[in-house]
């Protein structure tokens, strides 16, 4: 596994392309962070992502970052026959340039941009974001096929992966992935702004002392959000003056709404779509995440970089940011809610929620964007160098 020293020597600019086939979540998050902090160092980039699940709100923020050209290429997220056109779009993408390198974010890009004929080649670097292997629900069939899949692109047609977390790497070296051509570069963030705290708590017509549990991601089996409703229902009695704000979207939506009018306590469980997490996360007290699988969370790290205390399942990343029992709890990857219920209620205990919160604002500057921003140029750095080399006795793709 590489260990990268950021260098702040002037160095040629390099010119990158970016592809991503889902827009939301920290995949997207991580494509508008390095496509625009590459772009802000000199760098030329170049941006190809797919309109059929494009959120409104990412496609803006991706033109607005002004690079020299933002490609739109049909990639669905199940494999299928439109995979062949996709792939061919692409390949008059790189053709059409000399790129130095090319960056694939998520299995259906990642797959896409490292698919090639034998020979000399521009460098493929690979973001998995969480292989699908990491999910707990697939079964051993699912397993092995991903896995396989994966460990074959990984050995023969990439010439660096990216792992997001030391979890996702131990995983990676449990699918067999080649060691050498793996590194570890956490996500960073820009510290949240808390401008809009009082305003999402008005909104919602909490008290300013009310105690605040949060969560925000996608309403999805993933992000397992109904564990929180269940935990809630048991929490609230105990932690009287509490409310359970609820940030996402997702195919998830409609069940929990319906959770949440049927528990009795629709006037302290809230569910909006209408705030970002960096929006949101400064109007919690204590950040929730009950995921059943990550490679590590955008929203760990706001909520670590907002200095709150978080309570999560044993998932990747996890064992990165929380130091457990010091600023914030790791809990058993499990639907048994009581657990968590217990956690909640003893994390907003005057005397213990002091300790936390203590604990989590002294080490708030850990994971920032521009330490993120430098590893990653710094790889790019030594593999266009290292393909430079080779391509001395070789003649260019």
């Amino acid at each position: 596994m590489e260990h990268l020293v950021p260098s702040r020597a002037l160095a040629p600019s390099l010119s990158l392309l970016q592809v991503l086939e889902p827009s939301g979540g920290g995949s997207g998050r991580h494509f508008l962070d390095l496509c625009r902090g590459m772009h802000t160092r000199g760098h030329h980039v170049e941006a190809v992502y797919s309109p059929v699940r494009a959120e409104d709100g990412f496609v803006r923020e991706l033109k607005a970052i002004g690079l020299p050209a933002v490609h739109a290429v049909n990639m669905k997220r199940a494999p299928g026959p439109s995979d062949i056109g996709c792939f061919f779009e692409l390949s008059r993408i790189i053709s059409g340039n000399r790129f130095d390198i090319i960056h694939g974010h998520s299995s259906k890009a990642g797959a896409l941009t490292r698919m090639r004929l034998p020979g000399p080649h521009v460098p493929r670097l690979y973001t998995p974001h969480a292989f699908r292997t990491l999910d707990p629900t697939l079964g051993r069939g699912g397993r092995l096929i991903y896995g396989t899949i994966e460990w074959g692109l990984a050995r023969f047609l990439t010439d660096h992966l990216i792992c997001v977390s030391e979890d996702e790497h131990r995983h990676a070296l449990s699918l067999h992935m080649p060691e050498g051509r793996m590194s570890v570069i956490v996500n960073g963030v820009a510290p949240p702004s808390s401008d809009m705290a009082q305003t999402m708590r008005a909104s919602f017509g909490i008290a300013p002392d009310a105690f605040v549990f949060g969560f925000i991601g996608r309403l999805s089996a993933q992000k397992a959000p109904e564990r929180l409703i269940a935990a809630f229902k048991s929490a609230a009695a105990s932690v009287k003056n509490s409310h359970l704000v609820m940030v996402g979207s997702g195919e998830r939506d409609g069940s929990l709404r319906a959770a949440i009018a049927e528990s009795g306590l629709q006037n302290r469980m809230h569910l909006t779509s209408a705030f970002t997490g960096p929006q949101a996360v400064p109007a919690f007290d204590l950040l929730l995440m009950p995921s059943r699988y990550e490679a590590m969370s955008y929203v760990m790290l706001e909520g670590a970089a907002a200095g709150k205390p978080i309570i999560a399942t044993d998932i990747g990343g996890a064992r990165t940011v929380i130091e457990d029992g010091h600023n914030g709890f790791i809990l058993p990857n499990s639907d048994d809610t009581s657990l968590l219920a217990k956690t909640m209620i003893r994390a907003a205990e005057p005397a213990t929620f002091k300790a936390l919160s203590t604990a989590a604002e002294a080490l708030k500057q850990r994971f920032t964007l521009d330490v993120m921003l430098g590893q990653t140029e710094a790889l790019y750095r030594k593999v266009s160098k290292k393909k430079q080399a080779e391509a001395i006795l070789q003649p260019a793709e």
